[in-house]
């Protein structure tokens, strides 16, 4: 059977490390009055909602650039169709990492965006997040910008593969191993298990033309398709104002939607812990935990006049 990730004391329910707190922590004096201008600023607009890895450290999964976070070197698109050696170790990684991300659950902050959509104040959500756990809370017109974790895709004939096939064949092909590995340390968002032992590790080819498999989401060095990106312009143009939430912009394929919101004259919000690669195009910066700022915010915010 494969090992348990909530039987291993080194991480939470969730299957991250975490400090064991559901709850949402109390707003300071400062937080709640930049939510308060954010509420009048915001007031009778729709959104368009930007959400990355920060939202989702309140559900125990680390982020890649948090005060708190550890540094990370994920691996790029080239080094994984290029070199069969880092292959095997990726995927050795991540057959141990999807099994505690599938076991986290969304936080406040999930919830509070998914009743700002059901309360018809967004026009749509973007996120950076590929654990899937806006749509498990409810939200409904979610781009997946970076694609999701549950999703495996064949280079060669691009047939599509739901993970949890993929982890079957990779068991039959390397029994014992998740036992071996069940004391894994940090898991990345993306699924990336510390796990050192992977020379010997089989990967499995693809089960209808035996080519390269490769987990669905978008790798650093390679591009978000154009089609998503196209939708996610659209989500922004139709609204009122842009909402950015936990994330640090660091990477282009957020960035841009803060500049294009900027660009054409909109209120751009941004909640994170830290500094943002956005800072300077914002027009109200909130230094608080996201799931408190959100929640508030969805519990604040008027209806839309008709």
């Amino acid at each position: 059977m494969p090992a348990d990730p909530a039987a291993n004391p080194r991480f939470g329910l969730t299957g991250f490390a975490t400090d064991g707190s559901t709850s949402l922590a109390p707003l300071d004096a400062d937080a709640r009055c930049r939510l308060d201008s954010a509420v009048e600023l915001l007031s009778g607009l729709r959104l368009a909602v930007l959400t990355g890895a920060g939202l989702s450290t309140d559900s125990g999964i680390p982020d890649y650039r948090g005060p708190s976070s550890p540094p990370r070197n994920p691996m790029t698109y080239q080094q994984f169709v290029g070199d069969e050696a880092l292959r095997r170790r990726y995927w050795a990684r991540n057959h141990v990492g999807w099994r505690h991300l599938r076991h986290a659950d969304p936080n406040p902050g999930h919830a509070a965006v998914a009743r700002l959509e059901q309360r018809g104040l967004i026009t749509g959500l973007i996120t950076q997040n590929v654990d899937r756990l806006h749509s498990t809370a409810g939200s409904v017109n979610v781009i997946d910008l970076h694609g999701t974790y549950d999703r495996v895709v064949c280079l060669n004939c691009r047939t599509p593969f739901r993970r949890a096939e993929i982890a079957e064949l990779l068991e039959k092909l390397n029994p014992g191993y998740l036992e071996r590995e069940a004391d894994a340390g940090d898991v990345a968002p993306d699924a990336d298990a510390d796990v050192d032992d992977t020379a010997d590790f089989v990967i499995a080819p693809c089960p209808v033309c035996g080519g390269m498999l490769k987990p669905d989401f978008v790798y650093f060095g390679e591009n978000v398709p154009k089609d998503r990106v196209t939708e996610a312009y659209r989500m922004v143009d139709e609204a009122g104002a842009l909402l950015v939430a936990g994330s640090s912009l660091t990477v282009m394929s957020g960035l841009r939607f803060v500049r294009h919101a900027h660009k054409a004259g909109k209120p751009v919000v941004i909640i994170n812990r830290g500094a943002t690669r956005g800072d300077d195009l914002a027009t109200l910066l909130i230094d608080a935990g996201v799931s408190e700022s959100l929640t508030y915010l969805a519990e604040r915010l008027p209806a839309l006049e008709n």
